[in-house]
């Protein structure tokens, strides 16, 4: 698969699954399903919350290219993430667990990465842990 072909095929890949049951959108492309709640009145982060989550990222394909899982949760600065991140975990509070779905420009764009390709839509299964 060329280039072109594999950027079309993330594409139609999101669009299909913005349709199916369950799939809520969110600004800018992102898709997302709960998979667990937390406190429907609990926190929410900012941009400049540090954020405690335990995470697996993967592409289309079920390649995953960074875990969390069998380790400790990782902490980050929320404004330090890439975009996706940022407008997603802003909905979520603490003991939400969501899988979002990121379109390439919300992720990396046309840059590749370790384990993912230029043009990838990700998929990242996100348990918000903490908020400090």
């Amino acid at each position: 698969m060329n280039k072109q072909e594999y950027v079309k095929a993330n594409k139609q890949w999101l669009a299909d699954k913005a349709k199916e049951d369950g799939v809520k959108p969110l600004p800018k492309g992102i898709y997302y399903k709960v998979l667990k709640s937390g406190n429907p009145n609990g926190k929410r982060p900012t941009p400049r919350s540090i954020v405690t989550a335990h995470y697996t990222g993967k592409t289309i394909d079920g390649k995953t290219f960074d875990t969390s899982i069998g380790g400790v949760a990782s902490a980050f600065r929320l404004s330090d993430l890439i975009e996706g991140w940022i407008i997603a975990m802003q909905q979520m509070v603490v003991g939400d667990k969501w899988e979002i779905y990121l379109p390439a420009e919300m992720g990396y764009g046309k840059y590749s990465q370790p384990g993912i390709p230029g043009g990838s839509t990700l998929i990242f299964e996100i348990e918000l842990v903490d908020i400090a």
